[in-house]
C-alpha cells in the first residue's frame, strides 16, 4: 500500500462542506474521552472538530492527512490536532486501535496550533488507557477529576516526533509530490521531472524549499521514512521494505533511519 492510496476515490475538503463527528467533542468537560476500532485500511472522511484532539494509536497505524501535510502515526505516538482543521484518518494495512482525548481550549496554556506527532511515554499511555473510564465531567475533587489533570500535566511539552510529510500547492511540484507518494521508488532526479514539467531544475529546486521547508532529497527521503515505517509496523521485513524502496542494500536503508530518528527500525519499534 502506498501513501497516497485513496486520493483517487477520496474527495479534497475544498471540495465540500467539511462535518463535525458528532458527538465525540460535545460536553462540558475539560477532557472528553473516546475510543475507537477501525478495520484494516478502514478510512474516516475529511471532518473537523471544535476541541483539539490528541489522537493516540494503542495498536496499528494511521495516516493523518490535512491540506498543508501528512503525519504517519505507528503505535505508541499520537498526533496533536488543533480545533477547526480539517484532516482525514486512514488505517495503514492492519487493524487501528484508537484513542482520542479531545481536549477544551481553555485547559492548557500555550498548546501547538500546528498538527504534530509525538512521542507517548508509558505514563501517558496508561493515563489515556485510564481516561476512556472516566465520565465527561467528573465532580470536583474527585480521584477522576484529579487523574485528568495529572493527564494534561503530562501532555504539555511533549516531544514532538520528525514524521510530517509537508504539502505543496503549486501544481508542479505536486504532480512530483503525488508520484513518489505513489510510488516512493521512482528513481527520477529533479532533472528528469523538469523535463516531463516544462520548468528548470532551479526552478523545481526553488519551489520545493519555498512550498515545503524542504530540499527535493530531503522530502523524497521524508516520503520513503513514511512509506517503511508504515510497513515495518504491520510486520514487513527491513529488507523486504529497503529493496522495494529503491536502497541498494539495507545497511543503506538502516542507516538512513538510524539518521532520522536515532535509532535502528529493530530498536526503534521494541521502544
Amino acid at each position: 500500500m502506498t501513501l497516497n492510496s485513496e486520493k483517487q476515490t477520496k474527495s479534497s475538503p475544498k471540495d465540500r462542506i467539511l462535518p463535525r463527528m458528532p458527538g465525540l467533542d460535545d460536553g462540558t468537560g475539560i477532557v472528553l474521552a473516546r475510543p475507537r476500532e477501525c478495520p484494516p485500511d478502514h478510512i474516516i472522511d475529511w471532518h473537523t472538530h471544535e476541541r483539539a484532539q490528541l489522537l493516540y494509536a494503542v495498536q496499528g497505524v494511521m495516516r493523518v492527512t490535512t491540506e498543508i501535510g501528512v503525519w504517519v502515526v505507528p503505535s505508541q505516538r499520537a498526533v496533536w490536532i488543533p480545533p477547526g482543521i480539517s484532516h482525514h484518518v486512514q488505517a495503514q494495512g492492519t487493524p487501528l486501535s484508537m484513542r482520542s482525548l479531545y481536549i477544551r481550549d481553555d485547559a492548557l496554556d500555550g498548546l501547538p496550533d500546528i498538527c504534530c506527532v509525538v512521542t507517548v511515554s508509558p505514563l501517558l499511555r496508561e493515563l489515556i488507557i485510564a481516561a476512556m473510564d472516566i465520565s465527561d465531567d467528573p465532580p470536583p475533587g474527585s480521584a477522576e477529576e484529579r487523574l485528568i489533570r495529572v493527564l494534561l500535566d503530562r501532555i504539555e511539552g511533549l516531544p514532538v516526533a520528525p514524521l510530517h510529510l509537508p504539502m505543496a500547492s503549486d501544481r508542479r511540484a505536486r504532480r512530483v509530490i503525488d508520484t513518489l507518494m505513489d510510488d516512493p521508488a521512482d528513481p527520477r532526479t529533479l532533472q528528469d521531472w523538469s523535463h516531463e514539467l516544462g520548468a528548470s531544475e532551479r526552478t523545481l529546486a526553488r519551489i520545493f524549499t519555498r512550498e515545503t521547508g524542504m530540499t527535493f532529497g530531503q522530502w523524497r527521503q521524508q516520503v520513503k521514512l513514511l512509506a517503511a515505517l508504515a510497513r515495518l509496523a504491520r510486520g514487513d521485513s527491513v529488507t523486504d521494505v529497503a529493496f522495494d524502496l529503491g536502497y541498494a542494500s539495507q545497511s543503506a536503508f538502516i542507516a538512513m533511519f538510524r539518521r532520522a530518528l536515532g535509532r535502528t527500525p529493530g530498536r526503534y519499534f521494541s521502544e
